[in-house]
């Protein structure tokens, strides 16, 4: 009996969408075909087949046009952080291809999770050891510098609260964080303990006045605000940073506490995605739930 083989020609085609003019084009289609040529497995070719050769079934997925339809369908991500973390630092990559992926899908957002002594090295000798840990485990072609390191600080304030000021003064994205945490781990800089030499890290990298950077990065409220976050993301009953938080307006959530990799988180979006654009469907045929 001769075998079958399965193959999926992902040529796009515009198809007819219920859903209306904005989200057509949107739909996927997918071309199956079966077929069999002297007993051997073959590529199936793009171009047309005979009838006997190759039986075609059309696939159409609307999923993604519902979630771009219903506008109201909510998604976050929420990344907990310390940007003196050797951990949070390589895990910039993930956070970075998730925005690029998902950013007409899921909104999101960076918090401040202050590492306290538990989570600091002993020595310097101990946060070396930890460097070439996670840079061999992340395959890096260079070593974390531990220059900066200070025995007898608590925490690593003056940093995160630069990072923090940064985002009240207009810098949405990452650069200032990511300018302190290269600055620091990559080339040795002493900015942990002076907020002076973070705030000049920090201005360069966010092309803002530095003065202005400096006074915000003092005020009270910006601790205020890093300790808060801290304490939410403490409340969690995780260990590890960074933490990602993802929720929906569904109910569901996820945590990733220390998982750095790519494909666990977005195949956790894509169910979440996916969850939260079947109840948006479900509500527009049929709406809220009864009372009782």
């Amino acid at each position: 009996m001769r075998s079958a083989v399965l193959c999926r020609l992902f040529r796009s085609q515009r198809v007819s969408n219920p859903l209306g003019a904005q989200a057509a084009g949107l739909c996927s289609v997918r071309l199956c075909s079966r077929w069999n040529l002297n007993h051997q497995r073959a590529r199936c070719p793009l171009a047309p087949q005979p009838r006997w050769l190759c039986r075609r079934h059309t696939k159409v997925s609307l999923r993604g046009a519902i979630f771009r339809e219903i506008r109201e369908v909510r998604i976050s991500i929420t990344n907990y952080l310390d940007v003196m973390s050797s951990w949070c630092f390589w895990s910039q990559p993930t956070w970075a291809e998730l925005k690029r992926r998902y950013a007409d899908r899921v909104e999101f957002d960076w918090k401040i999770a202050l590492m306290d002594g538990a989570g600091l090295p002993k020595s310097r000798a101990q946060e070396e050891w930890y460097y070439r840990r996670s840079g061999l485990m992340n395959r890096s072609p260079f070593m974390l510098r531990s220059d900066s390191y200070e025995p007898v600080l608590p925490e690593y304030l003056a940093p995160n609260l630069v990072a923090q000021a940064g985002r009240d003064l207009g810098i949405k994205d990452d650069s200032v964080r990511l300018a302190l945490s290269n600055s620091i781990l990559r080339e040795g800089s002493k900015a942990i303990r002076d907020v002076d030499v973070a705030a000049e890290i920090g201005a360069r990298a966010g092309g803002i006045e530095k003065g202005k950077l400096l006074e915000r990065a003092k005020l009270p409220e910006i601790e205020k605000r890093i300790r808060q976050s801290t304490t939410d993301w403490e409340a969690l009953k995780v260990t590890q940073r960074p933490t990602f938080l993802v929720d929906t307006e569904i109910g569901d959530r996820a945590i990733f506490s220390g998982v750095i990799r790519l494909e666990p988180i977005a195949a956790t979006l894509d169910s979440m995605i996916d969850d939260a654009a079947a109840y948006a469907a479900h509500a527009a045929h049929f709406g809220a739930p009864p009372a009782q």
